[in-house]
């Protein structure tokens, strides 16, 4: 079995540790990695790989930064020659980026099945790109794996159940395990943070936060008016905008630092008082370090981090003071996101389910 898989993004990296580390396991299985680029700083890029020992992709396609257009349009051209050289079983895409999309398009076009890793997500947000990446994806795709039980049920009732199978949640697999490997390390944090008196993780990178100069002039202010400190680990598109806007990153309770290496980050968090964000992904490491979550978004794609309280929504900022220092609920955590093995049913229904000759 042959397998390409494409990615391109911070989160897709780490979904691609666990599934590749699966593959290889499986055995009789070659394995292709193509890295579009769409994260090119190498701090948002070649540390995951290294970090957590992903083979180093066998085709890099550097298209870098752009419009969403030019971005998607770059990779799909790219896409068709690498796709047609190598004709795999699956073209398997990851999540909801533009290298998602990209990707699905450009093997679909080709005739080569195309497998979505993460399928079934819905944030009901016509104004996300990712939540058209993401429907777009399931609709064009041959084989749907879903992580859960409610992205299952989005499935069905668009009409994709026979070509969808539940296998967990992939992030679960790879966060567990370095969860458990960073145990008893100190966290990195910035100059004047200390764990033992208590500080905050924050992250902000969604156009809705970022490219309005006064939303994300109010969301500083909010974080900056925090009563602990915050530890903003500041994504370049952030760090973009609040240079183009004149707002400063660094005031009040507010700490920005560079976006860390994952195992680093998955510390930070560990033994944070909790985390303000708007990242899709951080919503559920959060949950699954069972650390409490406020996210600055009017909805969220992972809705069973809202159940007793583990994430918070709050879009307009009227909670994220008192909600950011909640304590951690009380109640006991279900397992919504699977028991750490994903990656293994993956391998192994991307097995079963090999397209025969055409």
């Amino acid at each position: 079995m042959k397998v390409l898989s494409v990615v391109g993004a911070r989160p897709q990296f780490v979904k691609l540790a666990p599934v590749a580390a699966a593959l290889d396991a499986a055995g009789g299985v070659e394995h292709v990695i193509v890295h579009t680029g769409q994260h090119y700083d190498s701090r948002m890029s070649d540390v995951f790989f290294a970090d957590l020992q992903i083979p180093e992709p066998d085709v890099h396609l550097g298209v870098g930064s752009g419009s969403h257009g030019v971005q998607t349009g770059a990779m799909l051209a790219a896409l068709d020659g690498v796709i047609d050289e190598h004709r795999p079983d699956w073209v398997l895409v990851y999540g909801d980026t533009n290298s998602t999309l990209a990707g699905a398009l450009a093997a679909v076009k080709l005739h080569v099945p195309v497998a979505h890793l993460e399928a079934g997500l819905r944030s009901f947000n016509r104004r996300m790109p990712e939540e058209h990446n993401r429907v777009l994806t399931d609709h064009a795709a041959d084989l749907l794996l879903p992580p859960t039980a409610l992205a299952m049920s989005h499935l069905v009732r668009e009409g994709l159940g026979e070509r969808s199978v539940v296998v967990g949640d992939v992030m679960t697999d790879v966060c567990y395990r370095i969860r458990d490997a960073v145990a008893g390390r100190p966290p990195v944090l910035p100059e004047g943070v200390s764990a033992d008196e208590g500080y905050l993780v924050a992250t902000i990178h969604r156009a809705d936060n970022t490219d309005d100069p006064e939303r994300l002039a109010a969301v500083v202010a909010a974080l900056a008016d925090l009563p602990l400190p915050v530890v903003l680990l500041a994504h370049p598109r952030v760090v973009a905008r609040a240079t183009e806007f004149g707002i400063g990153l660094d005031r009040g309770s507010l700490h920005s630092a560079q976006p860390l290496p994952y195992p680093e980050m998955v510390s930070v968090v560990l033994r944070s008082r909790g985390v303000v964000t708007d990242s899709g992904g951080l919503q559920k490491e959060a949950y699954l370090l069972r650390v409490p979550c406020t996210t600055l978004r009017t909805e969220t794609e992972w809705l069973e981090t809202l159940d007793d309280g583990w994430n918070i929504l709050d879009p307009d900022l009227s909670r994220v003071r008192g909600a950011a220092v909640r304590d951690v609920p009380t109640a006991a955590q279900g397992t919504p996101y699977g028991d750490g093995h994903a990656a293994e049913r993956v391998a192994r229904v991307l097995r079963d389910r090999l397209p025969g000759p055409a």
